[in-house]
């Protein structure tokens, strides 16, 4: 880049960031040890002027931006520290805090698509009865806030704000029919309410709820959510690891369209394969 073109990006961002953050000339002079002239000289227009390597990270650390930013190597103004603290975070996993931000990351996503892989049935999509059960050993601390969550994102989901998309294994449902694997000790009546409200949920909602299965000896993926174009999380078990940063997202969104090409039973036909394996 051209000098003078440098200098005047240069002394359009100190500018801007004098102004955001009501810094004076002489206030910037004080945090970067240098005469107010020398400030002065950096923001006149008629001839390039550029500060010298030290000037430039003191006033970009009095700014709270980055160096990169102030001489027009980057349009992110943040740190580098801050860019990766924006781009990926941690979330806790523990139930009322984690309903709370799956809610709001649901909000977050209105109006784009949500592409949703869940760790077992989807929580949006679980009956009470289920809830019950998977809660059993926390009854009382912890299942009104599931079923409070549960019947939240249930009703948001109806809304049609957002079209829903999930990917799931298809030995979930065939081990929630059989009763084994994880559902070993579930009730017949209790599984079967359970696959009935998927598959009824289905046939009502399509096409703004697609539900897909796929063969997990063929193709993997671990918890993850796409809300839109803007964020992804991924499930760790205590925590969600949460990514903003584009490039991440789009890397996470062609995995997820990647489980819907591999899908063994497509979105039109899940209703009728769930009721198959209940009668099988």
């Amino acid at each position: 880049m051209d000098k003078r073109d440098r200098s005047g990006i240069f002394r359009k961002r100190l500018i801007e960031a004098m102004f955001r953050n009501n810094v004076s000339r002489s206030a910037l002079a004080r945090e970067t040890h240098v005469d107010r002239s020398t400030i002065g000289q950096l923001l006149k227009d008629d001839l390039p002027r550029l500060p010298n390597a030290q000037l430039a990270a003191d006033a970009a650390s009095a700014l709270g931006v980055s160096t990169d930013w102030l001489l027009g190597l980057t349009n992110r103004p943040e740190t580098p520290g801050d860019i990766v603290a924006a781009a990926m975070a941690l979330s806790p996993a523990e139930r009322i805090s984690a309903d709370e931000q799956l809610f709001e990351w649901h909000k977050e996503a209105a109006g784009y698509k949500v592409r949703h892989v869940p760790a077992t049935l989807p929580d949006i999509l679980k009956t009470e009865q289920m809830l019950d059960w998977e809660y059993f050993l926390f009854r009382d601390r912890r299942l009104p806030e599931a079923i409070s969550a549960m019947q939240k994102q249930l009703q948001w989901l109806k809304s049609g704000v957002s079209d829903y998309e999930i990917a799931l294994p298809v030995h979930e449902v065939e081990a929630c029919a059989t009763g084994s694997a994880y559902y070993a000790g579930v009730g017949q009546a209790v599984r079967f309410e359970q696959l009935n409200f998927i598959a009824d949920l289905c046939d009502e909602m399509f096409p703004r709820l697609r539900l897909f299965l796929f063969d997990a000896h063929s193709v993997f993926s671990s918890p993850v959510t796409v809300f839109g174009p803007n964020l992804a999380v991924i499930y760790v078990g205590q925590c969600y690891l949460a990514f903003r940063e584009s490039n991440r997202v789009r890397s996470l969104t062609d995995h997820f369209d990647w489980l819907v090409r591999e899908a063994v039973v497509d979105a039109r036909g899940v209703p009728d394969y769930i009721r198959q394996l209940m009668r099988d």
